[in-house]
């Protein structure tokens, strides 16, 4: 069973920069694609981020130039760069991927960003 696990959440003022991680229990070379989401209360689940297996990357307008998805295959990672954070960054942000098919989330870390 493949399990995602992300760190590197916390709390930080605005024009912070945190880097969030994720940790897959099997190999993520064949994955297609991994990506960042992301969900305030009150709202639904957005893609932040998101990289193919090729390492093409496409970001959310909102963290477009601020942020960087990267992927470590040989340490099955999968990382989220997060700079000149904003308060409306505040949220909890979800690790994705998608291996053979197969679509699995981790359960999430806590963004919080103060003003």
């Amino acid at each position: 069973q493949v399990q995602l696990v992300e760190s590197g959440g916390g709390l930080v003022q605005a024009g912070g920069s945190l880097r969030l991680s994720c940790a897959a229990s099997v190999s993520i070379f064949s994955a297609n694609f991994m990506g960042w989401y992301r969900q305030a209360p009150g709202n639904q689940r957005e893609l932040v981020a998101v990289i193919t297996r090729d390492g093409s990357t496409n970001y959310a307008d909102s963290v477009k130039g601020r942020s960087t998805i990267s992927r470590d295959n040989a340490k099955n990672m999968l990382y989220l760069q997060m700079n000149s954070l904003k308060p409306e960054d505040t949220a909890v942000y979800y690790c994705n991927a998608n291996i053979a098919v197969y679509n699995y989330w981790g359960q999430g870390t806590q963004v919080t960003v103060s003003s």
